[in-house]
């Protein structure tokens, strides 16, 4: 039986278990005691599920006849198909796949060193944080206002800790939403009580044991002192402050530096099929670069949402289908006090830095207005300006949002237009949709029409 060895534990290497497992003799290796659900972290810490909660179990792996090996790959030989491992160990391989995902970004500034400064993405992160906040956590400054620099800071601020959020662009989940899209979300964060400092770029901390300062770019400064800890001299009775940076992800391929594979600024260059330049060597999933499925350019893609279908198409591809992989569309979504949030395909922004776009809004109700549950629901849609082909979407809901972004990104994958979505056949039911006269994606796509027509009847008169 082939012998495929998967470097790293994550979801790409599980569902790539669960498709060949009896069929290949699958070995993975993975140095983490746990592989986690990472994107329940900050719910953890808000004590609304307990922390074992977010380990998955090894019978993921183990179930499907996989070998599961807890080392550190150290080396790869490709010439001669081997594994170095720190523990010592060799194991041969007839095909490799790396999933080695990727780290979060300490920024090399001055005060990093400081105690209770940290990214967040390990199991040891979330405990480190934990005890943090049952010990005396009293404030804490949170770097970087994406998906999950947000719901880290919601979190904090749950527990009653006087939480900053910081970012270097001027409005939060700047990857995810246009700026306009974002103001209610931005309104709702500081309602629940959290401190905004968008537009401001960290400098540096200060501080002898924990940083006691946050200096800012413009002049600003973040003062994490309290009353009883103004000096430090007595150690034993320090308050602790707590520095997160969540400000993006650089890919784990350190072990790779100056062999013959390629790699890129995102990571392991692959192709269509998963392939690396060597052959028989694979890669998947956040170590990975490749390109959007919207523009065809190299793009970010570090989700979950990538990994797993790109390892299923590897497993499929490695059981004898002949598969390619469109590329990235990044569908997302996070939540923002009692708002649901999500993006898809390009913004805006970036759809106008590659083309002429129309945009479109609809803004409805959860329910029938009539209904007492009804709730505020916002959709815009971007589209190329004259094929009017649907190239993104964004979404700010008071009910959960994700089937709607999934149903955007499907009229992106599949090249649909404003007016394919103009003639859309909906379901409609007074407490889950607003009524049959309309329907959220229905009435954006109408708007972006009514644009468009208002532009050619203006240019033929």
């Amino acid at each position: 039986m082939e012998k495929v060895i998967i470097i790293g534990g994550g979801p790409a290497a599980i569902s790539m278990a669960k498709i060949m497992g009896g069929k290949k003799h699958i070995t993975i290796i993975r140095p983490e005691n746990h592989s986690m659900i990472y994107c329940a972290m900050p719910y953890v810490i808000e004590n609304l599920i307990p922390f074992n909660k977010t380990l998955k179990k090894d019978s993921l792996v183990t179930d499907t006849g996989a070998t599961l090996i807890r080392d550190r790959v150290e080396k790869v030989d490709f010439e001669q198909k081997h594994v170095h491992t720190e523990k010592g160990n060799v194991y041969t391989y007839d095909k490799l796949v790396i999933a080695t995902g990727a780290d979060p970004v300490l920024p090399p500034i001055q005060g990093t060193d400081l105690q209770g400064v940290l990214t967040f993405k390990t199991e040891d992160d979330l405990k480190r944080i934990v005890d943090l906040a049952e010990n005396g956590l009293r404030k804490a400054v949170v770097v970087g206002a994406g998906a999950i620099g947000i719901e880290l800071a919601q979190a904090l601020n749950s527990r009653g800790v006087q939480t900053h959020l910081v970012d270097m662009e001027e409005q939060v989940l700047p990857n995810l939403l246009d700026k306009e899209m974002a103001e209610e979300v931005e309104d709702e964060l500081v309602r629940l009580g959290l401190t905004l400092h968008l537009g401001h770029k960290v400098l540096s901390l200060h501080g002898k044991r924990f940083a006691r300062e946050v200096a800012l770019d413009k002049g600003h400064t973040i003062h994490l002192e309290t009353a009883d800890n103004c000096s430090e001299d007595h150690e034993e009775n320090v308050t602790p402050s707590l520095v997160v940076f969540a400000v993006g992800m650089r890919p784990n391929t350190g072990i790779f530096a100056g062999t013959m594979l390629a790699t890129g600024r995102d990571g392991i260059v692959i192709n269509d099929k998963m392939e690396t330049n060597i052959e028989d060597v694979y890669a998947v999933g956040d170590c990975t670069q490749f390109t959007s499925a919207v523009t065809g350019d190299v793009s970010p893609g570090k989700l979950a949402t990538n990994a797993v279908p790109m390892g299923k198409l590897l497993a499929r591809n490695m059981l004898g289908s002949n598969e390619r992989y469109n590329g990235f569309y990044n569908g997302a979504a996070t939540k923002a006090g009692n708002y649901y949030v999500g993006g898809t395909g390009l913004s805006e922004k970036a759809a106008r830095d590659r083309m002429d776009v129309i945009v479109g809004y609809a803004d409805l109700t959860t329910a029938f207005p009539i209904m007492p549950s009804a709730g505020s629901v916002r959709v815009k849609l971007i589209a190329e300006k004259g094929s009017l082909r649907i190239v993104g979407g964004q979404i700010v809901s008071e009910l959960p949002a994700t089937d709607k972004v999934d149903l955007i990104t499907m009229a992106v994958q599949f090249g649909l237009t404003a007016q394919d979505l103009r003639i859309f056949s909906y379901s409609s039911q007074p407490y889950q949709s607003y009524f049959p006269a309309n329907n959220i994606l229905v009435h954006a796509a109408e708007n972006i029409l009514e644009q468009d027509g208002a532009e050619t009847i203006k240019k033929a008169s």
